[in-house]
């Protein structure tokens, strides 16, 4: 293992996301692992229904589906080309009796800022692409001791600098809950990939959020360590003091096994002493070691008030009384001078450039890049441009500005230690993010991500619910100091109250090695001599419906409009959701999203197709439609 903050040396870039057919014995193998949990998958190979090979081919028939085709989620930079050798080298093993653990044979992901000797390192960067290193990293070698099968790497915002996962190497990768929205960042490749069932389990970074957010807007459970309880060797750096390796999975069980192998004592990474006598089981056994019943949790108002998304605030509001009704103490928290306090703690500007080029420059033959450099060649996307100018003219290790930003991360520490403290509380709860997904290209608000970075404590992103028009929403539990694994605990009782995560809507179990197609049918609606009739076209993987309209009947000023509508409920009419035609069209076309609760209502013949003339309106309700 290198020391802390190498990089990697300079190689060919090689795209390799082709992924063969799903073999089985007997012919083509079925979705098994479609949203399938590490120990479903492990009993399944303890029991020889399929082998290690079987898994990566199935995950790579998903991959090969919906990341460049279908809802095109662009979640995967490359895949691992000796993902099949490797898997059958393991299934060998297992053959002649020796099974490694929890993850052997498991295909797993790794964001592409973990070193892998046969892959190159990126970090999503076209300064830094075929970049390959010499050796892995250390979470990436314990991963490989247990046994994982690493199947690939996936897209990142570039450089972790980021919270949309936008590379200049990768492109833009897509929210598999609404693939016109992002999945946030920086680890947002991870978060689409593991959502869309592309692995068990994968591998992120967080900085500022980038395990956190991509785990809240993908409806997963996701781990930022206690600073220091988790390796830095081997991944691009960020921040030095801010960076740190964690799981993003789909249940809290999945996460604990991940836990388990890659947390731990590193000589490379002297921060990791806090972890040496760490159980190797700890994580997993937490899972029965704290139920809910007494566990003290306070909601931080501070990120409960102002610029809130309505539904967030309404969904995590419900996760706290929930949890109350359980047997939670839930208290409330409101800390003086907030934003003053958090003001100026990110040190993140002041360290990249620096700890760029001391990784740059312990791998022979890389290339000896500063954040100046990647300026003047126009290495990277253009959305980055105000983030490396930050690091190139902010960068001074030694200033005041520097050393104040650190003594202020003290304060902060010190403020909200003495918070939990005063409340005997064993967590502080609040939202993930305060805004939902935006749009892809727009820049995303809402980030709570600073409290735990700033700070230095564990911080873990859970599935809260969903939006009216069904995006995730995560509940974030910040904890004590250490306290990674009753954080782990309190995860595990929550989900156990009742399921919070859905599978999202683009990316289904396939049939055989393909994708269900898109869904045709036609309606028609009348109001006295005139007639719209209207063939629908929904594609249940990018979630837009096409429409061709035809209107025959009455004059040719007679029609007002031809309009989907959606029921409101109560004494509310029914709201507009697409104007299909409009005044005096006989033809018209076209082609729009639905939302996830349109999506629903069509599923469930709850839209309506209306028809407005000069005389009046005629009105249908549309018929339901059989959605994968």
């Amino acid at each position: 293992m290198r020391a802390l903050l190498r990089f990697p040396v300079a190689a060919a870039f090689a795209s390799l996301l082709v992924a063969p057919a799903v073999a089985a014995q007997g012919g083509s193998m079925r979705d098994v692992v479609y949203e399938a949990s590490i120990s479903e998958l492990q009993d399944g190979l303890q029991r020889g229904r399929w082998s290690a090979v079987q898994l990566v081919d199935a995950y790579r028939a998903r991959i090969a589906a919906y990341d460049q085709r279908g809802p095109a989620l662009n979640a995967i930079i490359r895949l691992n080309p000796n993902a099949r050798r490797d898997a059958a080298a393991l299934d060998a093993e297992r053959k002649a009796g020796k099974v490694r653990g929890a993850l052997h044979g498991i295909p797993i992901l790794l964001k592409d800022n973990f070193d892998t000797f046969d892959l190159p390192t990126a970090a999503g960067s076209l300064a830094l692409a075929g970049v390959q290193p010499p050796d892995d990293g250390f979470v990436v070698a314990r991963l490989r001791a247990a046994g994982a099968v690493i199947l690939g790497k996936t897209n990142m915002h570039e450089l972790a600098a980021g919270i949309t996962s936008v590379s200049s190497l990768g492109g833009q990768t897509r929210n598999p809950y609404d693939p016109m929205r992002c999945p946030g960042g920086s680890s947002g490749g991870t978060g689409a990939a593991i959502a869309a069932s592309f692995a068990a389990v994968g591998w992120g970074s967080d900085t500022c959020g980038s395990i956190r957010i991509p785990s809240a807007f993908n409806n997963l459970v996701g781990l930022r360590p206690t600073q220091g309880m988790a390796s830095r060797d081997g991944i691009v750096p960020l921040s030095h003091t801010q960076d740190t390796p964690g799981p993003l999975a789909r249940s809290v069980r999945d996460l604990a096994i991940a836990l388990d192998v890659t947390v731990g004592f590193d000589p490379a990474d002297t921060t990791t002493a806090i972890a040496k006598g760490r159980s190797p089981s700890a994580f997993s056994d937490s899972l029965a070691a704290f139920p809910m019943r007494g566990t003290r949790v306070a909601v931080l108002t501070n990120y409960m008030t102002g610029d809130i998304d309505p539904d967030i605030r309404d969904t995590v509001r419900a996760v706290t009384t929930a949890m109350q009704a359980a047997g939670a103490d839930v208290v409330e928290l409101r800390v003086a001078d907030f934003d003053s306090l958090m003001a100026n703690t990110s040190v993140i500007n002041f360290e990249t450039n620096h700890d760029l080029q001391d990784y740059l420059k312990a791998i022979p033959g890389a290339p000896q890049l500063t954040a100046r450099l990647i300026l003047d060649r126009g290495l990277f996307h253009t959305s980055m441009m105000g983030r490396i100018t930050a690091m190139d003219t902010t960068g001074v290790r030694d200033s005041e500005r520097y050393r104040t930003a650190l003594a202020r991360q003290q304060l902060l520490r010190s403020r909200m230690l003495a918070a939990m403290d005063s409340l005997r509380v064993d967590a502080i709860a609040y939202p993930t993010s305060r805004r939902r997904p935006v749009l892809v290209g727009e820049p995303q608000p809402g980030s709570t991500c600073g409290l735990s970075a700033h700070t230095g404590f564990p911080a873990l992103s859970a599935p809260a619910g969903f939006t009216d028009d069904g995006l995730p929403v995560g509940i974030e539990f910040m904890g004590r100091p250490g306290a990674d694994v009753r954080l782990v605990g309190l995860a595990y009782a929550l989900e156990r109250m009742g399921p919070r995560r859905a599978a999202p809507s683009t990316t289904p179990r396939l049939r055989g090695a393909r994708a269900p197609g898109a869904i045709a049918f036609r309606q028609a609606v009348t109001h006295g001599a005139v007639t719209g009739t209207v063939r629908f076209v929904f594609d249940p993987l990018t979630n837009l419906l096409r429409y061709d309209v035809v209107v025959s009947g009455g004059s040719s000023d007679a029609l007002q409009a031809v309009v989907l509508r959606r029921p409101a409920g109560g004494a509310i009419g029914s709201p507009v959701i697409h104007r299909l035609a409009g005044p005096g069209m006989r033809t018209a076309s076209g082609v729009f999203p639905l939302t996830g609760i349109d999506r629903r209502a069509l599923a469930a013949g709850r839209l309506q197709l209306a028809i407005f003339t000069a005389g009046g309106m005629g009105e249908v309700p549309m018929r339901a439609v059989t959605l994968p």
